[in-house]
């Protein structure tokens, strides 16, 4: 919450973790992310930001300040306050919640602040100076965040809406004999000082993308938060991939998600099956889901070639027709990879194409056949393999093979997209009608 918009990213750690990694266009009847922070999360997140906080306002700099004084009997004078150094800051109570069409709300009670500092006076020839203690007490800050996307840029913004803080009183000491004057006058300079520069420090966390730097610029995302939908608890997301050159709706809809009532963990994400489909047919549409496999792609200790000679063991004629040339195959999604969410586990139906070539000497390239992988719906997920075309003549083709399943493959693990510093523990990974639920706890390391 400081200017720096690394701070700003502490305070919303949590925030940011839940709507990582998706991707929005249109406002859909069902989400297809919802993400719940827990109160165990939000305590954990403003124990964080408030750590961050209080290191930020010990660094507050007091200006030196000065003026002119007039004294009964004494006639017009001048005096300095300066070398003023924050010696302790205590924030014993404070709060964030989240809160609808707004983002959240960060709330510190009971604050105190202790300085010390220099003063010196005086009046033509007459000087005088000292030492002085200062504690401002109970000191009350409320903060508001305004949390959203730029459509243009796909970065989130975190926007500090509103800040205000109020003091209850500024006890001073001041060595130096019989100045109650200067104390009052201290009173008035200081406090006013105080409260300025708090406001400066505490109230200006900048946006991302808008001039800000250091791990904001790592946090690119594209996201539709719709405030009206954020509950003390919970957030609901568009959660769709789209092509941002044709954007336009996927030709199914998401399904009703119901996450259970856990709240054990700092932070939970459901991810519906829409979420993932869409993905598939966007990267299948735009055709990043095609590649070239040649032959300098194997391991050149393996003993599985892609030449004809090696192919021709298999289909003969294919060495007979091209003798001792390489071979190319091209895959490709032929349908957009859709993914199926039950409560007993995944299923995941991608259907490939391959069309083999053989590298002529020219560099040219000759098709020899072109084959369909397919995976079956049932529990085995076995791989399918059928002969489409063929211009080398027929050959039989009778591949089937079980694969791992998606569950098992999840077991191992995979790496998430993560802010820096920010690790994952007691995770937990479940799979639901339509969705998958995440939960985790949160540990900043910063």
């Amino acid at each position: 919450m400081a200017r720096h918009p690394d701070n700003a990213l502490r305070w919303a750690t949590l925030l940011v973790l839940a709507i990582l990694g998706t991707a929005a266009v249109v406002t859909t009847t069902n989400p297809g992310v919802v993400a719940r922070i827990t109160q165990k999360g939000l305590d954990y997140a403003c124990q964080q930001g408030v750590a961050v906080l209080q290191k930020e306002l010990e660094k507050i700099k007091i200006p030196t300040f000065s003026g002119s004084f007039k004294v009964k009997h004494l006639g017009k004078g001048h005096y300095s306050f300066y070398s003023m150094v924050i010696r302790g800051f205590q924030l014993p109570s404070s709060q964030i919640k989240l809160v609808p069409n707004k983002g959240l709300d960060l709330s510190i009670r009971n604050a105190n602040i202790k300085i010390s500092g220099k003063w010196k006076a005086r009046k033509n020839f007459i000087k005088t100076s000292g030492n002085f203690d200062l504690s401002v007490e109970s000191i009350s800050i409320s903060a508001g965040l305004n949390m959203s996307f730029d459509p243009t840029s796909g970065h989130l913004t975190i926007i500090c809406s509103s800040c205000n803080n109020y003091i209850d009183s500024v006890r001073v000491h001041i060595s130096g004999g019989r100045l109650g004057w200067l104390i009052q006058l201290f009173h008035k300079k200081i406090e006013s000082s105080i409260r300025k520069t708090m406001n400066n420090k505490v109230g200006h966390a900048q946006s991302p993308g808008n001039g800000g730097g250091g791990e904001w610029r790592d946090v690119s995302v594209c996201v539709l938060l719709d405030p009206s939908a954020l509950t003390p608890e919970s957030s609901q997301l568009t959660g769709e991939f789209f092509s941002l050159a044709h954007p336009r709706s996927p030709p199914f809809t998401p399904p009703a998600m119901a996450l259970p009532p856990d709240h054990d963990h700092m932070v939970y994400l459901g991810i519906s099956d829409y979420f993932f489909n869409t993905a598939g047919l966007v990267y299948q549409e735009a055709g990043a889901l095609n590649m070239t496999i040649t032959d300098d792609m194997i391991p050149k200790k393996s003993k599985f070639r892609l030449t004809t000679d090696f192919l021709g063991t298999l289909i003969p004629q294919v060495a007979e027709m091209f003798p001792n040339m390489t071979v190319q195959f091209n895959v490709w999604a032929s349908s957009p990879p859709h993914l199926t969410m039950r409560p007993a586990g995944l299923i995941f139906t991608p259907t490939l194409d391959t069309q083999a070539f053989a590298v002529l000497p020219n560099s040219s390239l000759a098709p020899l056949f072109v084959l369909g992988l397919v995976t079956s719906s049932s529990p085995s997920h076995r791989l399918l393999l059928e002969l489409k075309h063929s211009d080398v003549g027929s050959f039989s083709v009778s591949l089937r093979t079980d694969l791992p399943s998606i569950a098992e493959r999840l077991q191992e693990g995979f790496p998430l997209p993560m802010p820096k510093n920010v690790q994952l523990f007691n995770l937990v990974l479940q799979t639901h009608q339509d969705f998958l639920l995440f939960g985790a706890d949160v540990h900043y390391s910063g």
